[in-house]
């Protein structure tokens, strides 16, 4: 019996990846349950077994990334002590762990878009999420003073939008920087936009992994 789960959990896995790749290879609109299937290495019914449909293989993608990226940043907040530097560390493990898994990513942050209100809905409340960890963590540095008052909800929903700028950029231009050489610059400018040095000893860039 456990076995038989354990290739089940196997297959179930192997079609999310397979989806991904197809999703970001063909775009959502264009990909077929049937391509998919067959680049997963199973049967039609074998991914209906699992999924009712594309629909519900790019909701269980989304899940499956905002989880991976989740305890990505939840880790990174462990290892810095100042809540601005938490922030900063937190958005830019979201977008080195997407740097590192670029299938998923082009999922996450560009055929979700387009799929339909309700996907779209679903990515709100992903962004949300993000964006109330950095809100969080830049009340807190007012709070002690580290930073002058700002609108924290504010400047949380713009550090994620430049991420996200910064991503879109990355996956559609072939042209664009390699993602490790945009951290210091990114560093720089989340710090510079709450009025804090950019010479400040903690190097965020060095705890990404």
């Amino acid at each position: 019996m456990a076995g038989k789960q354990a290739r089940a959990r196997d297959r179930k896995q192997r079609i999310l990846e397979a989806a991904a790749d197809v999703f970001a290879q063909r775009g959502y609109g264009d990909a077929g349950v049937d391509e998919i299937a067959t680049a997963a290495g199973t049967s039609k019914g074998g991914l209906y077994f699992h999924f009712s449909g594309k629909e519900a293989l790019l909701i269980a993608l989304l899940d499956h990334t905002s989880g991976l990226l989740m305890s990505r940043v939840r880790a990174a907040l462990d290892e810095q002590e100042e809540p601005v530097d938490r922030a900063a560390a937190a958005l830019l493990t979201l977008l080195h762990t997407l740097g590192k898994h670029r299938s998923l990513a082009r999922v996450f942050a560009v055929e979700a878009l387009g799929a339909g209100p309700k996907l779209n809905r679903r990515i709100l409340e992903l962004q949300r999420s993000f964006e109330a960890i950095i809100e969080e963590q830049l009340d807190e540095a007012v709070a002690r003073g580290a930073i002058a008052p700002l609108e924290t909800r504010i400047t949380a929903q713009a550090w994620v939008g430049i991420l996200h700028a910064v991503l879109m950029r990355w996956l559609l231009d072939p042209q664009a920087r390699p993602m490790d050489e945009l951290f210091p610059v990114l560093r720089r400018l989340l710090l510079q936009s709450v009025g804090l040095s950019v010479d400040r000893p903690t190097e965020i860039a060095g705890t990404i992994r």
